[in-house]
């Protein structure tokens, strides 16, 4: 039965005011070590290099209070047979009803969160607990793929590529019942959804990016457009209409290669630095931030050590300019120039 009338108007005012607490000077970090999304071990290790990267101390270094959840501790399932070409289906949905859980809590006790993955199978949880808390967010997924295949269009099975599918409200009749997520309802429109940086988009992916009308900019709309022009209007796009909560879902292979090694899927020809820290700036610069997911940083694939320090140290980077870290220096607020004392006239010649 639908809700209406004061009941209905107390229970929004409660989520908006929840919502509206998420997006002030308190930043939760979650790591979410996990990697069966997909079938490269090494990524749930991410979290970890990415703390080791100095994440916690550049934080601390900005305007807020800044508090670390730890790591949540996943539950492997010895056996976890593939349903519908959908591989380890069980042991993906219970870490994601569990990070989604996490999530939940962590929003609706007024934080910001930072989500530290693995793998971006891990949106399924973290988008979908933020939207427990804050029903009407909008989505920006900053990636080089779409991840919207369903079990039916998904070449290799793995969940790592079809997590905004489960999302999608317009697809809810192109999913089966898998194992592992009978608490996953979808909760997000086509129109609430904007995707940056795609170059490498399967078949079934483009079929519904086109079909449903989604939004999206591909590197070659960044070569065209200009990353100026792209922000303008993801953000008139998401926005126009009201203010609303904004979950950045970042994967590092958005980047191109040569900044971010390791990873699982680099596709050539990715974003600058410059191109990925304006889009995180333009995010902080709405106040709108409620929640971020930084995934698919993969320490086992990196060619060498600097390869792994260089893409934990981009993951730091774009987390650290998501939440307020200018390019001009992050700077504790001053009042004044402190003036010249008094005894330093001995000092002049």
């Amino acid at each position: 039965m639908a809700l209406r009338g004061p009941l209905f108007r107390l229970l929004r005012t409660k989520l908006s005011h929840t919502c509206q607490q998420s997006r002030a000077q308190s930043v939760a970090v979650l790591g979410a070590p996990f990697s069966r999304g997909q079938k490269r071990r090494g990524v749930e290790h991410g979290p970890k290099a990415i703390r080791d990267a100095g994440l916690m101390d550049r934080l601390s270094g900005l305007d807020f209070s800044v508090h670390d959840f730890g790591d949540l501790n996943f539950h492997h399932l010895e056996t976890d047979e593939p349903y519908m070409n959908v591989n380890s289906p069980r042991t993906v949905g219970a870490a994601n009803k569990m990070l989604s859980d996490a999530t939940s809590r962590a929003i609706g006790a007024g934080h910001t969160l930072v989500m530290l993955g693995g793998d971006h199978s891990l949106a399924i949880g973290s988008v979908g607990g933020h939207a427990e808390q804050c029903p009407d967010l909008c989505l920006i997924w900053v990636d080089a793929h779409a991840d919207v295949n369903t079990p039916m269009t998904s070449p290799s099975g793995n969940l790592h590529g079809q997590p905004v599918a489960f999302m999608l409200k317009e697809l809810q009749d192109k999913m089966p019942d898998i194992p592992g997520f009978s608490w996953m309802k979808p909760f997000l429109t086509s129109r609430d959804l904007v995707y940056i940086g795609l170059r490498d988009v399967d078949p079934g992916e483009h079929h519904i990016l086109k079909n449903l009308g989604i939004h999206y900019f591909t590197m070659r709309d960044i070569d065209r457009l200009g990353i100026q022009r792209v922000m303008e209007v993801t953000l008139d796009h998401l926005l126009a209409r009201k203010q609303r909560p904004i979950h950045l879902s970042f994967d590092i292979d958005a980047f191109d290669p040569s900044l971010a090694p390791a990873t699982g899927t680099p596709v050539n020809g990715g974003l600058t630095y410059r191109e990925g820290i304006y889009i995180t700036e333009e995010i902080h610069n709405t106040g709108l931030l409620s929640a971020m997911d930084l995934v698919e940083v993969n320490p086992v694939l990196g060619a060498s050590r600097e390869a792994v320090e260089a893409t934990a140290s981009l993951a730091v980077d774009v987390i650290a300019s998501s939440l307020g870290q200018t390019r001009e220096g992050a700077h504790v607020p001053t009042d004044e120039i402190p003036s010249v004392k008094d005894d330093t006239e001995q000092l002049r010649i």
